[in-house]
């Protein structure tokens, strides 16, 4: 079986339709094509034909994930749970979130640290608020302990630019529902009490 032609998708630049004996057969992405060698009056027999169109839809698979993790940044939970639903083998899953950590776009530590950074800076919150929802996204705990770890002052600048945010609401000028919303927010009493005193007086 000979290849008779190599072509360039048009819809998906990205990709290489390879034709075997005049008929389409598969595609590859650009990388996995460098990768094959294929070239146009290759011979290819039966069996090997059928191992490329399995590389070719384990290709599309990681190309999708590329897509996903580009979107934003994802812990290794949400790559694996998003491959999970995409019905991947297990075998291709960690393939796939191993080529994803080499070329550190799946990483949970620097997710971990960008994450916590992000919402100090464009949503203050408390530690123990930022424990839970980087538990959700399934970050390891000693991970998230060295994320969140710091300065005890960062806690109570988070919880000062919090007061200061909700005092600008009419119902938040009343001392009793402003702790009770700062301490669903997962401040400490003692750091709240101590917050709110200047305020108060």
């Amino acid at each position: 079986m000979k290849i008779t032609g190599i072509k360039q998708q048009v819809r998906r630049g990205d990709r290489y339709s390879i034709f075997v004996e005049g008929k389409y057969s598969f595609s590859l992405s650009e990388s996995a094509l460098l990768q094959s060698k294929l070239a146009s009056g290759q011979e290819l027999t039966q069996e090997q034909v059928g191992e490329y169109k399995k590389l070719s839809a384990d290709d599309k698979i990681y190309n999708r994930t590329l897509r996903y993790v580009a979107m934003r940044p994802r812990t290794k939970w949400e790559v694996e749970f998003y491959l999970q639903r995409k019905d991947t083998s297990p075998a291709l899953t960690d393939q796939i979130l191993n080529k994803l950590s080499d070329i550190g776009l799946l990483d949970d530590q620097k997710f971990a640290t960008a994450f916590v950074n992000d919402r100090r800076l464009l949503r203050p919150t408390s530690k123990r608020k930022l424990t839970a929802e980087l538990r959700k996204k399934r970050v390891p705990d000693d991970i998230i302990q060295q994320a969140i770890s710091g300065e005890a002052g960062e806690e109570q600048a988070a919880l000062r630019a919090v007061i200061e945010r909700k005092r600008r609401q009419t119902k938040y000028q009343d001392d009793d529902k402003l702790m009770q919303y700062l301490a669903r927010q997962g401040f400490s009493y003692d750091d709240i009490k101590a917050a709110l005193q200047p305020i108060s007086e």
